[in-house]
């Protein structure tokens, strides 16, 4: 990771605090180095900024990899809601398959 980037996108964000891209950002640049972090980013997206349909994939399997399995389950389910009703099908099948994979429901395999 970039620090200089981080500290760029540090930047975007005093001069916008709502900037949902620069949340998103911050997020998936702090994601492997400071999950915890991360998290608190994915998380104001997702209570401040809802229709951002790009946040509940990551923020999902973030909280099943931190063990969190019933955030994750909620955060995959309400992602394949959000996207519907934005009629984002693209986001919407990514979000059911990562929910099926994490539920156990993957059938692919077999």
């Amino acid at each position: 990771m970039s620090q200089n980037r981080l500290e760029q996108l540090y930047k975007f964000l005093e001069e916008d605090p709502n900037d949902s891209f620069t949340l998103y950002a911050i997020a998936t640049e702090l994601r492997s180095s400071d999950p915890q972090k991360a998290m608190e980013f994915y998380e104001k997206l997702l209570s401040e900024h809802e229709r951002y349909v790009g946040t509940y994939y990551h923020a999902a399997s973030l909280y099943a990899e931190l063990g969190q399995n019933d955030m994750a389950e909620q955060t995959y389910k309400k992602g394949m809601l959000v996207s519907r009703q934005e009629g984002n099908m693209h986001a919407f099948a990514e979000l059911q398959q990562a929910y099926n994979k994490f539920m156990g429901l993957d059938y692919e395999d077999e």
